[in-house]
């Protein structure tokens, strides 16, 4: 027996239908993107991994470089062949490329010299070092009343003892915070970690930060005058900040001889113009040998991009990375 459609029935089936159709649609399209989003990641996570894997690689071959640096001279290390701060452009296999940068890693302020001592056993105050950071904050336009904090307060958070120095500041400074944290008690691993540090604003880190560093030993900044450069002017006028300007002590790198300083002789009769003292820190700080290098790395590879930075030792043999960070600070 056959039914009749009712009039207002009719076309009910083929809405039906459409509907139907735009369901099997609206998943399949979802379904096509998901695979789609996981097929990129996908590409982009084997890109990351590729770029990673060439920045280890220019990382070993610039690590070459420095040890042909480091051999040159068993106790000289100049500017000869632009090495200092010169980003040099590598090309890499699959529409790839890299930017490196070799800089002296050792024209700084070692934050971990405000102590001395065994790591693995007693980190204690180094008063010479401290004063040298007041000196340095002074002479790039800080107040001496809060030059003087932060340094106490610095070396309070590497020192292993839990004693408040005279306007330091320990853990009692912190825990009461939001968020609640504690001293470290040990050597920074990098500068970034004196924000931290109670007095150390954004500006007062932004300021010190060209000339800070965090070397992996409590050792006084092995700084070598022959390659500092015009910038680096306030690393010479911490060790005198009453006597010695910036511009005076630019003056001094303007006027390094061409080959740079061969003997310490030399550099000192040329110091004194400045206003440097012979005294005993400065003399055995102030270098003309690098031991410390760094290297920025930027690489692109297809859609990845990669920032790397390494800390290498040249007193091994062969040289060797000692610190990375991946990333930006």
């Amino acid at each position: 027996m056959t039914r009749t459609v009712p009039p207002s029935e009719r076309g009910a089936a083929l809405l039906a239908v459409l509907v139907l159709v735009v369901i099997m649609a609206a998943i399949a399209a979802g379904a096509f993107e998901r695979l789609r989003l996981s097929t990129a990641m996908a590409m982009n996570g084997a890109a990351l991994d590729q770029a990673r894997a060439y920045a280890l690689g220019v990382e070993d071959l610039l690590a070459l470089r420095i040890d042909d640096l480091a051999g040159q001279d068993a106790y000289v290390t100049t500017l000869a062949g632009d090495w200092n701060g010169t980003a040099r452009r590598i090309p890499l296999p699959g529409e790839g490329s890299a930017t490196a940068t070799i800089r002296d890693g050792g024209n700084c302020f070692n934050l971990n010299s405000l102590v001395q001592g065994d790591v693995a056993a007693t980190l204690v105050q180094r008063p010479a070092a401290i004063e040298q950071f007041v000196g340095l904050m002074v002479v790039i336009g800080l107040p001496e009343p809060a030059a003087r904090r932060v340094a106490a307060a610095t070396a309070d958070w590497i020192d292993s003892d839990s004693d408040t120095s005279a306007q330091g500041a320990e853990d009692g400074a912190y825990t009461g915070g939001e968020p609640a944290y504690r001293t470290g008690n040990t050597l920074l691993a990098d500068p970034s970690e004196l924000r931290a540090v109670n007095g150390v604003s954004a500006d007062i880190y932004r300021q010190l930060r060209p000339y800070i560093c965090a070397l992996p030993a409590a050792d006084m900044s092995p700084i070598n005058v022959n390659t500092l450069l015009p910038r680096d002017a306030p690393l010479l006028a911490m060790f005198a900040p009453a006597r010695v300007r910036p511009d005076r002590a630019r003056g001094l790198i303007a006027g390094r001889p061409q080959g740079g300083w061969r003997n310490t002789y030399d550099f000192w009769r040329s110091a004194e113009g400045a206003g440097l003292e012979t005294n005993l820190d400065p003399m055995s700080q102030l270098q003309l040998k690098t031991y410390w290098f760094t290297i920025d790395l930027s690489v692109s590879f297809q859609d990845a991009e990669m920032e790397a930075w390494a800390l290498v030792d040249s007193r091994l043999a062969p040289a060797k990375v000692v610190a990375r960070r991946w990333g930006g600070e």
